[in-house]
């Protein structure tokens, strides 16, 4: 059971990343009015704005990575407490 827990603690990490990456890209559209940068864009992107949103994008992917793990480690340690009840 313990592996399930992690793979669902993995299953849930990925879930709110790309969440997390669809609601930067949305705030990032809706406050420059452009779409966010990319390597594949036709349109050129400043040094200014692609920093700006990498800055973004790593900081939100940092605090859904921690929050995923404490979850996960939170999952973890009822599951073993409600075993010794058992």
């Amino acid at each position: 059971m313990n592996l399930f827990i992690k793979l669902l603690g993995t299953g849930v990490s990925l879930l709110a990343g790309y969440a997390g990456a669809k609601l930067v890209d949305t705030v990032w559209e809706k406050s420059t009015g452009s779409k966010p940068p990319t390597d594949n864009d036709d349109v050129p992107t400043t040094l200014h704005h692609a920093l700006a949103f990498a800055l973004i994008s790593a900081a939100v992917s940092t605090v859904i990575q921690v929050l995923a793990n404490r979850g996960t480690q939170r999952a973890i340690t009822r599951f073993a407490k409600t075993q010794d009840v058992v």
